[in-house]
């Protein structure tokens, strides 16, 4: 997992985004990359914010040489829970099923793995 240090500049927690994705995709080699899209919510600060993050993810996933793969909420929660308009909780209980986990991850996780299943899926077909 990718932290941030709590209290740095914007710009240095980008850094520290950037160069962990780096150091993931160096390690565990892998051939290609999916995200979720952004989306407006009723903060639009912690919109561009999340934008900005994911740009740093996106930025170094295209440096290390993978092609990259947007996937919006809906189509994520849509191959994950079958109903594009699921919550979180659905999110994170269906991931625990799927992945046969002992318990659900939390809310970053299991975003995370269900663009990584969307994607897996969206390959087969």
């Amino acid at each position: 997992m990718i932290k941030t240090t709590v209290g740095f500049p914007l710009a240095n927690r980008l850094n520290e985004i950037f160069e962990g994705i780096n150091e993931v995709i160096q390690v565990h080699t892998p051939d290609l990359a999916a995200v979720e899209e952004v989306f407006m919510s009723t903060n639009a600060g912690s919109a561009l914010k999340l934008g900005q993050a994911r740009g740093a993810a996106v930025v170094a996933a295209m440096q290390n040489g993978l092609g990259v793969t947007d996937y919006s909420a809906k189509k994520v929660k849509r191959a994950v829970v079958g109903y594009g308009q699921a919550e979180k909780g659905q999110v994170q209980r269906m991931i625990k099923v799927l992945l046969g986990l002992s318990k659900e991850p939390g809310s970053d996780a299991a975003d995370a793995l269900a663009v990584a299943i969307c994607h897996a899926n969206h390959q087969i077909v």
